[in-house]
Parts: structure tokens; sequence; C-alpha cells
């Protein structure tokens, strides 16, 4: 519709452009006939004008065409109509404009030859003869008064020369007279006029000729109007010693009728040789202007042909269009009603039955809204749920999963929709359990159980809680099943920890206390008695004393490391050099174990630390003490310590990386190896392990353990940078976070 109106305006423009360049064509047309002598002038111009005009509207006559040709052979509903009227309204107005167009090119050329004849001619030639003569005549009686006065000037002397100049002037009727001598000097003049200046002096014309011995004679046109007749005439002054050579230049006004009347007869015959110039220029020049009226014409015609088929065709179109429109589903179009006649009668149907159509679109659109907008809020919900959940088919196909799901189990269900569970579950060690404990259940015909599962991967174990329902069918069969399950290892271990850290406070409080008397009384005994028995009964004593103290400073050691697990670390954060902290702990097992060799790879443009110093330092202590325990009574031991900095999740952390060439983890322990208690070591307390864990989460940081593929254990650990980096992984990492600090 927009499209429509813009392309309408678009005609119009065009169509007042070439009408108004018309115009302006036929208006300085009108100047040239008046004045012959703006034609040259304005030919050019009333040329480009009609070029331009002509340009304009046979553009807009081809768009017309062109666009009823497309419409018509595109089987446009009208187009035909509307080709048949425009083909009449050509044909009415083709010949009478031919017909005229013929009569008035026969006019003009017979008129334009009606206004050159012989006898104009004759006249105007005569006119400017007699004019002519007149000025001839008055030129010829001026220049014989102005010889007779040089004779009388010849015998005067130079005292009565100015006397004798005025009277001449006067006799003869001179306006202006003046006498010259050698080098065109003035020696006398005489004026008629009282507001006369300095005398003109001889140009360069007056004094070449009246040397050559010719006087000097021109009619010479004034700058208010008139016109006067200037002589010069040489004579020799005789009356003088050396008889110099003289020249008397004199002015002599010409009558002013007589002036009017030169110049009117050579305007005159001017203007006629312009037009006798101009003729056929003339002839082509309103043959074209009158062509393009023609054309200007022609095109009023066809294009008031396509505005009336326009209006007549349009309802049509416009009621085919919109039944089109109702096709494709646009049930809010409206036809404007033209008239009240038959078609205006039938768009009125339409436009009520497409309103009825739109109202029952509408209400359909809202339902559905609703159950789009129920659908998009389940579908929020599920993608903010930590729980994962996971809608099958009753062949246990995957119907539909959110997030959580995916994360928990290692799998990207979106890429699955529409795949059996059991043959993805192949690829994937934590699926196939979480399948295998499915299918128990559903082939036992449990559509609805709960249960706890432990899923064990190659390095940690998940622990769920699941819980299944069936969606609802027909009366025997279930549309399929909905399995909720959640991930409660964080919770369990922090649950784990929690008792563990009652039982490490409880043991290190109960035991601690009698520790220092028992350790005093035993040294009180060797102390006293020691010296007192003979020697067989003083080495018993001695062992046993000695073996008392040795273990009491054992338990001692355990009890502090209960104490350690037990107490909730007051983290004190700093920035120090790690490398340089890593290169200490090293050269100081380095230099106590000779047996074991540790290699440190370090980046010396590693960023500097911002954590707990001491904390960092017993976690290395720790890892290091663990690695060189695992390699006693080992040829060859070897520990590799590397540290570097790594970007996980566009965190910057720091990853330390402790590995030994020793006997590695017991198989199915590497997932349980930072629960307390738990050791592989005769002599070990099981909670070295336990508090690395502990404080590398209190830095908001991760470890993990596994068996090297070569022989061995591997332990790495990754701690964030700086506190920007800390608060980013609290963010990402909100439910490890809460468990942490409950643990805690």
């Amino acid at each position: 519709m927009v499209a429509r109106k813009i392309r309408r305006a678009a005609y119009l423009i065009v169509a007042t452009a070439g009408v108004g360049l018309a115009l302006a064509a036929l208006f300085l047309l009108t100047r040239t006939v008046q004045k012959s002598e703006d034609f040259d002038r304005l030919q050019d111009i009333i040329l480009a004008i009609n070029l331009a005009g002509g340009v304009l509207l046979l553009a807009l006559l081809i768009g017309n065409l062109a666009r009823l040709a497309r419409d018509y052979r595109g089987n446009v509903p009208g187009a035909k109509l509307k080709a048949r009227v425009v083909g009449m309204f050509v044909g009415l107005a083709v010949l009478p404009l031919i017909v005229v167009f013929y009569f008035s090119l026969q006019f003009i050329n017979r008129g334009i030859d009606s206004w050159f004849n012989v006898e104009v001619e004759e006249g105007l030639e005569n006119a400017l003869t007699l004019s002519r003569a007149a000025v001839e005549l008055q030129k010829r009686r001026n220049l014989q008064a102005t010889e007779a006065a040089a004779q009388r000037l010849a015998t005067v002397s130079d005292r009565q020369v100015i006397f004798e100049l005025g009277l001449l002037r006067r006799e003869n009727g001179a306006s202006d007279m003046t006498l010259y001598g050698n080098n065109n000097t003035v020696l006398a003049t005489s004026s008629g006029s009282s507001t006369a200046g300095l005398p003109k002096p001889l140009n360069e014309e007056v004094v070449l000729q009246i040397q050559q011995g010719r006087p000097f004679v021109s009619l010479e046109t004034l700058a208010e109007g008139g016109a006067e007749i200037r002589t010069a005439v040489l004579f020799t002054h005789r009356a003088s010693r050396n008889q110099e050579a003289r020249v008397v230049q004199a002015y002599y006004p010409v009558d002013d009728r007589l002036a009017s009347m030169v110049r009117s007869v050579e305007n005159s015959f001017q203007q006629y040789q312009q037009l006798v110039f101009f003729r056929e220029d003339l002839k082509d020049l309103l043959t074209l202007t009158l062509s393009f009226v023609l054309l200007l014409s022609l095109l009023a015609a066809i294009y008031g042909a396509f505005v009336l088929s326009r209006r007549l065709v349009a309802p049509i179109q416009d009621l085919v269009a919109g039944t089109r429109a109702v096709a494709m589903g646009d049930f809010d179009t409206r036809l404007p009603t033209p008239t009240r006649d038959e078609i205006g009668f039938l768009i009125s149907s339409f436009n009520d039955m497409t309103q009825r159509l739109a109202a029952a679109r509408r209400e359909a659109s809202m339902s559905q809204a609703l159950v789009e907008a129920e659908r998009a809020n389940l579908e929020v919900i599920l993608a903010r749920l930590s729980t994962g959940v996971l809608a099958l088919e009753a062949d246990l196909t995957i119907r539909n999963a959110n997030q959580a799901a995916g994360s928990i189990l290692g799998v990207d269900f979106e890429t699955h929709k529409g795949d059996r569970l059991s043959d993805i579950s192949r690829q994937n060690m934590l699926l196939g359990q979480f399948v295998d404990v499915a299918r128990v259940h559903l082939d036992a015909g449990e559509t609805e159980w709960r249960e706890q599962i432990v899923l064990r991967g190659d390095v940690d174990r998940l622990v769920l809680t699941c819980a299944c329902t069936a969606l609802p069918g027909d009366e025997d069969h279930a549309a399929g099943f909905v399995i909720v399950f959640d991930d409660i290892t964080a919770l369990l271990q922090a649950q784990r920890d929690a008792a563990w850290g009652e039982v490490a406070r409880r043991l290190a409080h109960e035991i601690k206390n009698p520790l220092t008397p028992i350790q005093l009384s035993a040294e009180r005994m060797r102390h006293k008695y020691l010296h007192a028995m003979a020697e067989d009964e003083a080495q018993v004593l001695d062992r046993a004393t000695h073996t008392i103290v040795q273990q009491v400073e054992a338990m001692k050691d355990m009890v502090n490391a209960f104490s350690d697990y037990a107490r909730a670390p007051d983290i004190q954060l700093s920035r120090f050099d790690l490398d340089k902290l890593v290169h200490e702990v090293v050269d100081l097992y380095r230099a106590q174990e000779s047996d074991v060799r540790i290699v440190l790879t370090s980046d010396p443009t590693m960023p500097m630390l911002e954590a707990d110093m001491g904390r960092v330092r017993q976690i290395l202590h720790n890892l290091i003490r663990n690695a060189v325990e695992a390699l006693e009574n080992r040829e060859g031991g070897r520990i590799d310590v590397q540290v570097g900095v790594a970007e996980i999740d566009s965190i910057d952390m720091v990853q330390i990386r402790v590995e030994d060439n020793g006997p590695g983890f017991q198989a199915g322990a590497v997932s349980q190896i930072f629960d307390p208690y738990v050791t592989t070591k005769p002599k070990g307390t099981g909670l070295g392990l336990a508090i690395v864990k502990k404080l590398v989460e209190e830095h908001v940081g991760s470890v993990r353990a596994r068996n090297r593929e070569s022989g061995g254990a591997m332990i790495s650990i990754r701690l964030p940078v700086n506190e920007a980096a800390r608060e980013l992984m609290i963010a990402k990492a909100p439910r490890r976070a809460d468990n942490r600090r409950e643990s805690a």
C-alpha cells in the first residue's frame, strides 16, 4: 500500500515537472518571437528545456506502459480491462491531435514566410539610405564651414586668434571649436556651453587621417543619447614667422529628430536582418515546441486513461488482494468501501467475514500464548534447577532434559534428543551405571521408585538421589517417564567432614589431656629409679620409659594433626612469590632426602599469588612429604613438582602438580583418598591429604588425585591467583561454596 502511494507520488512529480518544463519552453518561445535579438541567446535553453521535458514525459509514459504490460502478462486482475480502456482513450486522442498538429505546422510555416517579402525589405533599405544621405549632407556642410574657418585662421595673429575662433564658432553654429599647434597642444578653444570642461584632445584616428592630407569628419553618438558631427582640418598658419602647421577641430550639433530617425531606421533594419537570418531556426524551434505540446497532450490523455481505468479496476484488485491475504492467514485485512453499489456491498461483506475470522484467530492465539508462556516458565524453572530432570519416552528415548542433568552425568542431552538412552550410555561410564539402575526398576514394572545410587568414574564418584514417576498415558501403558536426580556427593562429603571434624576435636581433647602426665610420670620414674636398680633391671626400665616417651610424642603428633583438621583455619591473605616459596620447600627436602631425586619445573614469569602463605607452605610440605614417604625403600625414586599458570573458564589459576614414581594409590581408593583416616601407608594417620583438601577448599581451589599410567601417583592443585579470581570461582560454583561453608 505504501509502495503504491510512493509510486503515484513519483508519477505525479514527474508529470508536474514535464508540464512545468513545457510551460517554461512556451514562455521563452513567446519572448523570442516578440524580441528577435533574444532568439540566439535563448535558442539553446529552449532546446534543452524541450529535451528535458520530453525525456521526463517519455520516461513516465514508458513506465506506465511497462507496468501495464507486466500486469497483463502476469494475469493481474483488472489488467486486461485497464489495457482496453487505455487503448480506447489513446485511439480517441491520437487522431485529433495529429490533425491539429498537421494544420498547426502549415500555419506556422506560412505565417513565418509571410513576415518576409520584397516590398518590406526594399522600404527599409530606402529609408536607411535616405536617412544616411541626410546625415552625409550635414557632414559635408559642416566640413566646408570648418575648412573656411581654417583659411581665415591661417592669416590671424596669435593675439587675435581666440577672438576670431569664438566669432567663427558662432557664425558656423558649432558647439565647440579648438585650435591645436605642434604636438597637439591647445592654442585656443571656444565652447557654446558654460559648463564645458577641457577641450577634447585629438585621437589617433584624427591625427592619422589629417597627416595624410585628408580632412576628418564623422558622426559620433553622445553618452546622453544625442549625436554630433566632428570635423578636423589641417592648415598652415601663414601669419606666424615659421608658418607652422595647425589643426582646427569643431563639433556641430545634429538635430535630435534627425538622429532619432536615423537610429530607428538602423535598428529596424538590423532586427529585420536578424529575423531573416533566424528564419529557418525559428521554424524548427516552433515545430519542435509544437511537437512537444503534442507529446504532452498525448501523455495527458494516456495518463488520464490510466487514472480512470485504475479507479474502475481498483476495487476489484483490492478484493482479489484481500482474498489472497486471507488465504495466506492475514485475517486483519480491511478493504475501503469506494461506493454503495454492488461492489461496495461485496467489499462490506468481505470485511465482516475477515473481522469474524480475526476474532476467532485472536482467541486461538491467546490460548496458544498461554500454553507457550507456561511452557516457557517451565523451561526457565528447569534450566535454573540444580536438580537434574530427564524426560523419557516409554522406550527410553530421550524426550527432554535440563542443563543440570547433562552437567551431573557429563552428557550433552541437547544433541541426543530422540536417541535411545541405552545407545548413548555405551559411550559414558556414569550414564551407563545410571541406566543400569533405572532399567532394573523399569524392567520389574516399577514406574514409580526412589533410590540413592553411587556412580563410580575413573577418578571420582558421584552419589545421586533419584526419583522416577510415570507420565500419564492410556490405562495400561505409561506415555513415558520422568527421572529426577540430584548430586549429593558434596553434601555427603560436607557431612562426613563435619562428623570427622567433631571426632577429631573430641579425640584431640580426650587424648591430649592424659598424654602430658603419662610422659612426665615415665620421665620421673626413669630419673628416680634408673640409678638405684640393678643393671639388668635398669636396662628394662630404660627401654620401657623410652618407649613410653616415644609413643607419647607420636600420640602428640597425631593429636596435633587432629587439631589441624578439626580447627577452621583463619586465612590470612597476602601477596607473595609462589615460585620462590616452592623453591624453598623443595630445597629443604632435597637437603634431607638424598635417596630421592626431586625435579622442580616452574614458570619464572608467574604472577604474584594472593593467598595464605603459611597454609600454602603447609600444603606443599604435606604433598612432598607424602610423595617421599611413598618412595621409602625404593631405588630410583623421583618426585616431579610442576608450578605454572592456567586459565580455567576465563579465570586465572595457579596450578601445582606433584608426581612420584611410587606404588600409587590402591585400586578403588582414589575417590576416597581425601577422606579423613583413609591411608595406604602403614604409619600414616590419614589426615595429611584431608588437611590439604580442606586448606585448598578454603582458598576456593580444587584438588584432584589419580594414578599415573607409567606408575606412581599424581596430585594436582588449582588456586585462584587473586581475590578477583576467587570471587569469580565462588560465583560460578555456588553449590560448592555453600557446602564448603557448611563443612567449615
